[in-house]
């Protein structure tokens, strides 16, 4: 049958996702900190308003000097165009699917919701924080992980001193909750 005549739906929600961002749930709010939002707006409008007239004039310029075939700034610019017109739409939908959560209005502040930086502790004793983020703002290096994570799904809803399950690769592992806080979380 002729291509024409078939239809892929391809217009899912992953297909603009960049490598190593996590999918949000089917149905799920893109849940977000006010810091969190803000980043993915600016870079938003940065790639609309600056980046993108700036290869447009390349690949314009590049375009009217010839052959296109081997013309470097040419073939670049329109690879780049594509990879910065994906980003605004994967941008685009993560926006407008977005919930802003600002810890700092949380009022139940001895359960850990979305949000919270939560200490907890392992069966050794060994003390490690958490904050609990948007899927667009994990950064591990800052302890920062998403709240579809599986410690992040662990602990939601635990309140200080509470023992959780946690499914690790190496099995099952029982943590406990030492301490929950909500700060503001700056970029």
């Amino acid at each position: 049958m002729s291509k024409a005549f078939t239809r892929e739906d391809t217009e899912g929600e992953d297909d603009d996702l960049p490598p190593g961002v996590q999918a949000l749930p089917v149905g799920a709010r893109n849940y977000v900190t006010p810091a969190g939002f803000e980043k993915l707006r600016a870079e938003h409008e940065r790639l609309l308003r600056v980046e993108r007239p700036d290869v447009v004039r390349t690949v314009s310029w590049a375009a009217a000097n010839g052959d296109r075939s081997e013309n470097g700034d040419y073939l670049y610019g329109k690879r780049r165009l594509r990879e910065i017109d994906r980003r605004v739409r994967f941008l685009t939908k993560r926006l407008e699917n977005a919930e802003v959560v600002d810890p700092l209005k949380q009022t139940r502040r001895e359960q850990v919701f979305f949000g919270a930086t939560v200490t907890y502790a392992d069966a050794r004793g060994r003390e490690r924080t958490v904050s609990i983020v948007g899927a667009d703002e994990v950064d591990l290096d800052r302890g920062r992980v998403s709240w579809i994570s599986p410690i992040a799904r662990a602990l939601l809803k635990a309140e200080l001193g509470d023992e959780v399950r946690l499914q690790t690769p190496h099995g099952p592992e029982t943590i406990e909750v030492v301490a929950i806080r909500y700060v503001a979380l700056g970029p």
